[in-house]
């Protein structure tokens, strides 16, 4: 399957859940107590992140993607100090907080990068909080695309099948993140993502990949899911849907350093992708792409867009192609946090020829990655006059796509590519032929951004204009 990872920008999750606090304590750890067989940590440093469901939606936020959190907090400073890093990440918070009641916190104890130990601060709710809860989360429901049900079975969500309830009355599709309720509390989810263990105590295991399709399909019928996704560690995860399909997406090979909060960063993308429009399977390779890229990271953690793409294209899945004006911008957006060097250039390209192919090459070579922005076929009309294009843009397009020197092409239909232009800002502005400097449209935009332009050497003899009149007079 052809993978690319989608524009997060116009999508939006709401995520309902336990959130949390993973406080991390940093210190050497070169002796051992007088006391007991323990060693002694002498603790340097200390950071805060978020935890549980709010680890979700930063993970949801680091993608581009509109997220409010719902959850329940104490009135303590660890509410204050969640609260701080979701405002400074734009997440939307409707946090219930309670004040007999201690905001979720888990301490861990990190000497030479490995975990010592961990403490829990954590008490049950006795307050009932299912009221507040649904009041926030019919108020922002419908302004959702998805939504993730982040369940760590640590009160919040009692009953979390009525949160489902209330998000299919809108039209919407709901991840679950299960723990150890029994999976009928979250019936008609369209997708539940439980691990390995999770699974297995819910179906009561099973001997090879078969038999775990077989339980995992009947588990999806018995409980009205759209689809199962089990992440199983190195053996990767397997997607069972209604319908019968079912997929098995392989681990990626990686240096496992931490796996803390990995599951949600798979429950995060891939509420992230049914809400972008992609189908479940696309979404699970994404979140798999996601967790491999994680886990290889220090502590409860996120992933960016930019990281996507890039273990995408290291993978094979290439980034080049036909794009649309926003993808074009997201992808040079992620190709200047790369340290890439943009080149654009413009034209008809109605009937590519040699000329066309050593100018493009020559005008790659000027930077790391080439745009050619395409005129559309009324502007060639407007252009070049009655009877041009020869060839449909979507035809120029592919022509020109397939070439090795071009990276990105893109449609324009004004008859001058300087709107284009002021948004991709490139480094360099290329023309082909016999431009002067001062004929090069656009090049004053280009110039104020910073960038520089260049007319390359012309290819005598070689125009579409002189291939279609030796055409012309060849049929005369």
């Amino acid at each position: 399957m052809k993978l690319k990872v989608p524009s997060f920008r116009d999508a939006s999750v709401l995520v309902i859940g336990d959130v949390m606090l993973d406080r991390y304590w940093y210190g050497a750890a070169g002796r051992v107590s007088q006391e007991a067989p323990v060693p002694i940590v002498d603790i340097e440093s200390s950071e805060d992140r978020a935890g549980g469901a709010a680890n979700v939606a930063l993970n949801l936020a680091s993608l581009g993607l509109d997220v409010t959190l719902i959850g329940v907090v104490g009135d303590d400073d660890a509410a204050v100090t969640l609260r701080q890093k979701l405002d400074a990440a734009n997440v939307r918070c409707e946090l219930v907080a309670l004040a007999d009641w201690p905001t979720i916190l888990k301490v861990r104890v990190v000497s030479r990068r490995q975990q010592m130990l961990r403490i829990d601060f954590e008490k049950p709710i006795v307050a009932d909080v299912e009221g507040p809860l649904e009041r926030a989360f019919r108020k922002h429901v419908a302004a959702a695309d998805a939504v993730v049900i982040e369940d760590y079975d640590k009160g919040t969500l009692a009953r979390p099948r009525r949160f489902v309830d209330i998000a299919h009355e809108h039209g919407k599709r709901v991840v679950v993140d299960p723990k150890f309720k029994p999976f009928d509390a979250y019936r008609g989810a369209d997708v539940i993502k439980p691990n390995a263990a999770e699974f297995t105590q819910a179906i009561g295991g099973w001997t090879d990949y078969r038999e775990l399709v077989s339980k995992a399909a009947e588990l999806v019928r018995r409980c009205d899911f759209g689809a199962l996704v089990v992440t199983r560690g190195e053996a990767g995860m397997s997607v069972i849907e209604r319908d019968g399909a079912h997929h098995h997406v392989p681990a990626r090979a990686v240096d496992v350093f931490d796996e803390t909060g990995a599951g949600d960063t798979v429950a995060a993308v891939l509420a992230a992708g049914l809400a972008a429009g992609c189908s479940v399977h696309e979404s699970a390779m994404l979140a798999n792409l996601a967790a491999g890229l994680v886990v290889t990271k220090s502590g409860t953690a996120t992933v960016s867009v930019p990281e996507l793409r890039r273990e995408l294209a290291a993978e094979g899945h290439t980034d080049r192609g036909i794009l649309s004006r926003e993808e074009l911008l997201e992808a040079v957006e992620d190709a200047r946090r790369a340290g890439e060097r943009i080149v654009f250039t413009n034209g008809c390209f109605d009937i590519l020829h040699a000329g066309h192919v050593a100018y493009l090459e020559d005008a790659r070579a000027l930077g790391d990655r080439l745009v050619v922005a395409v005129n559309d076929d009324a502007s060639v009309a407007r252009l070049k006059g009655e009877g041009r294009p020869v060839n449909g843009v979507t035809q120029r397009m592919r022509v020109l796509a397939a070439l090795s020197s071009v990276d990105w092409t893109v449609s324009f239909s004004e008859d001058t590519p300087e709107a284009l232009l002021d948004s991709v800002r490139p480094d360099v502005l290329v023309k082909g032929g016999d431009y002067r400097i001062d004929e090069v449209v656009g090049a004053e935009i280009v110039r104020r951004h910073g960038g520089e332009v260049r007319v390359l050497a012309h290819v005598p003899d070689l125009s579409t204009s002189a291939i279609l009149g030796s055409l012309k007079r060849a049929g005369d």
